[in-house]
C-alpha cells in the first residue's frame, strides 16, 4: 500500500469513530423536563431554568435526578454588558434562588459544587 494510501485508509476509519461518538446515545434524552436550557459534562444533565423571579438548576445523572442536599452553585449571568452574580441552594430537588434577575438572552456559567469533589464549570446559553 502507498503511503498516501496507508494516511487515507487511517484517516477514513479513524472518521468513523468520530461520527460514533458524536451520535452516540448515552441511554438518556438531553432534553429539558423543566422549561429551562439543558447542558451536559461529565454525563450529568444540568438543565437551568430563569425567570425574573427565580432561578433553578437541576441535576441528572443519566437521566435519574441527583440528590441536591450537599450540592451548592455560584451562577453568573451576561446579559449584554450586566453582570450577574447568584447563589444557588438547596431546594426540594433542586438548586434555587430567588429575587430580581435579568435573564431573556445572553450567557450563563454555573460553578456547581459536590461535597467532596471538585466544582464543575457548566456553560449555557439563555434563550
Amino acid at each position: 500500500m502507498k503511503p498516501i494510501q496507508l494516511i487515507a485508509a487511517i484517516a477514513f476509519s479513524m472518521s468513523g469513530h468520530v461520527f460514533a461518538a458524536a451520535g452516540h446515545d448515552h441511554g438518556h434524552e438531553h432534553q429539558s423536563l423543566h422549561g429551562g436550557v439543558v447542558t451536559e459534562v461529565k454525563d450529568m444533565d444540568y438543565e437551568l431554568v430563569t425567570k425574573p423571579e427565580v432561578i433553578q438548576l437541576y441535576l441528572r445523572d443519566h437521566g435519574k435526578p441527583i440528590d441536591v442536599a450537599n450540592v451548592s452553585a455560584k451562577l453568573t449571568i451576561l446579559v449584554g454588558t450586566e453582570k450577574q452574580e447568584i447563589e444557588l441552594k438547596p431546594a426540594g430537588q433542586w438548586l434555587e434562588a430567588k429575587g430580581s434577575f435579568k435573564v431573556n438572552g445572553g450567557k450563563a456559567v454555573a460553578l456547581v459544587s459536590f461535597k467532596g469533589k471538585a466544582p464543575v464549570s457548566v456553560r449555557f446559553m439563555l434563550k
